[in-house]
């Protein structure tokens, strides 16, 4: 006999195990066409009128308004100033599906106050162009497309320098005309436009191609509709169509929402929420505006004894602007200095070096500058140097500031003292915290043309509390060098903190030690001290690391009192 029993009790454990239909989950059918409703009532005028969902079924309902606009309220107020038929159609997100109803509403009334309305004139030229006007991104002005935080003016955390995208080759050439009849707009993009990422995924995009941060898309668009709204004390501009209409570069504004912050004849200036909730801004300039510009020369003429003649000269000030007044930066540290657009200031430098003397012009363009270098080969006759023997205190954070103490991936703050005791009783201290960087570093830069003097004095120290084991390394650079100031760096001084929470007078002497790389040529010395190119007129700045090297984890500890070398040495 053939035994089959065990085959069996498989068998009816499989059919046991199987998922049934049953057992699914019920997420419900989607919704038919007769469970969908939604009304349309008068607003608050004879061109408004309010949708509201009234389905029997729940769900998330969103708006096609048949005017270009669409809305996700629940419900929402569509604006119609021409007379025409409108389709209004709501699709309703439920949980067993996605349906669609549509609605006409017919409209007999004008709203001629919207042809009057100053922001209609000024973005589409009004009633008297009925060719429209056109707007092309702002691509030489500063900040013409940002981006910041919801809820914020866009511009915080990135603003694109003048023509900063040109290298997308897709966006600068983009017009946008608007006109009043039939409040139509025409997107012009040469076969291509620029979007934001995760936008070159909409069906009306193909070929994306990533460039400069974002993509480049082939796209055909249609031209669309506009209108503007009242939100409180906000202009609105929505644009809508059956192919995306945006201005310029498509951030997947909200409901095609755009926020009017400024428009004259000639500037129109945009704020949106885009798709990921962040506030984008463009600025847009007339099509074919050329602005002006004023010109003009800084000078600054040596006479006696290190007395310069500042002034700005050779001024072509277009008509209708003007320059009402003169900002000066002497690049020396010393304040700046306010003056007439005409005047001519004279300032003392007390000693040799180079300066970049700066005026700030204040004018009906914004703020200009513009800088002229100055080489002064001698000091003042009043100039008397410093004992280069003794020692000064740069900062105890409390009372005396000759240079600020900052950090550099890093925290550097002024907190109170967490030990007021000998040999730190000072009231207020500095406390540096690191996270995960290896060389984040307090730094003290000196103002243009200080520099250390190493000669007679070459010791630095700062008090330091932390925990024991700690290491604080100090080293000295020369920024002249911009990215490659890191090789004009002393070799590394290291103090190592002896006992936990205890003030520690930390020492660094830089007799005997090295700096820069042999390999660099010129940057290169065994001993800044006695080496003529290094001991004075080259290093400017200290740089302070809690742990240098280790880059995990948050280091920290207090200093005060950084102290040094005289600085205002500087004399040959």
């Amino acid at each position: 006999m053939i035994r089959i029993t065990g085959i069996l009790a498989v068998i009816a454990l499989m059919i046991a195990c199987e998922p049934q239909m049953a057992d699914k989950p019920d997420i419900g059918l989607p919704p038919s066409a007769d469970q969908l409703d939604f009304t349309i009532t008068p607003g608050t005028d004879e061109f408004r009128f309010v949708v509201e969902d009234a389905s029997s079924i729940t769900g998330i309902p969103s708006w096609d308004l048949g005017n270009g606009s669409k809305s996700s309220s629940a419900t929402a107020v569509g604006y119609y100033p021409l007379p025409g038929t409108y389709t209004i159609t709501m699709t309703l997100v439920t949980k067993g599906g996605t349906a669609k109803k549509s609605k006409t509403i017919t409209t007999t009334e004008t709203d001629y106050s919207i042809f009057n309305d100053p922001i209609t004139i000024a973005l589409s030229g009004g009633i008297d162009v009925p060719e429209g006007k056109t707007w092309a991104i702002d691509s030489l002005a500063s900040g013409h497309m940002s981006v910041g935080p919801a809820g914020t003016d866009g511009t915080s955390w990135w603003a694109a320098a003048p023509l900063e995208k040109s290298a997308a080759k897709v966006l600068y050439d983009d017009l946008l005309t608007f006109k009043v009849d039939g409040f139509s707009v025409v997107y012009v993009n040469h076969g291509q436009s620029f979007v934001k990422g995760g936008r070159e995924t909409d069906p009306a995009y193909s070929n994306p191609v990533a460039t400069t941060g974002d993509w480049a898309v082939d796209y055909i668009p249609q031209p669309g509709t506009w209108s503007l709204e009242k939100s409180g004390t906000k202009n609105i501009l929505k644009l809508g169509g059956s192919t995306p209409i945006f201005p310029c570069y498509d951030a997947g504004a909200k409901n095609g929402e755009y926020e009017i912050v400024s428009i004259d004849e000639n500037f129109l200036d945009l704020l949106c929420t885009d798709q990921d909730g962040n506030t984008r801004r463009t600025k847009l300039i007339r099509a074919g505006y050329v602005k002006p510009v004023i010109t003009f020369t800084v000078s600054a003429v040596e006479g006696v004894d290190n007395d310069v003649a500042c002034s700005v000269t050779d001024y072509v000030i277009p008509a209708g602007e003007s320059v009402t007044g003169v900002t000066w930066d002497f690049g020396d540290g010393s304040d700046a200095v306010a003056a007439g657009k005409d005047e001519v200031v004279h300032h003392t430098f007390m000693r040799h070096g180079t300066f970049n003397v700066t005026a700030s012009l204040n004018t009906s363009l914004g703020t200009l500058t513009g800088t002229q270098s100055l080489t002064l080969l001698n000091d003042n006759s009043a100039y008397v140097p410093f004992l280069l023997d003794m020692m000064i205190v740069y900062n105890d954070f409390s009372e005396v500031q000759v240079f600020p103490v900052l950090g550099q991936d890093c925290s550097v703050t002024v907190v109170d003292n967490p030990k007021k005791e000998y040999p730190n009783k000072s009231t207020k201290v500095a406390f540096y915290t690191k996270t995960n960087n290896q060389w984040a570093n307090a730094y003290m830069q000196l103002s243009p043309g200080f520099r250390f003097d190493l000669r007679q004095q070459h010791i630095f120290r700062v008090l330091v509390y932390g925990t024991a084991g700690d290491k604080i390394l100090l080293k000295l650079e020369n920024t002249d060098r911009a990215g490659l100031a890191w090789q004009t760096g002393t070799y590394d001084l290291i103090y190592t903190i002896q006992k936990d929470n205890t003030w520690e007078m930390a020492e660094y002497n830089f007799e005997g030690v090295g700096a820069g790389w042999d390999w660099t040529g010129d940057i290169y010395t065994s001993n800044i001290v006695t080496d003529p190119n290094f001991n004075h007129e080259f290093y400017n700045v200290v740089r302070i690391m809690c742990n240098p090297s280790v880059g995990e984890g948050t280091h920290s500890f207090y200093l005060d009192d950084l102290s040094g070398p005289h600085v205002e040495g500087i004399h040959k």
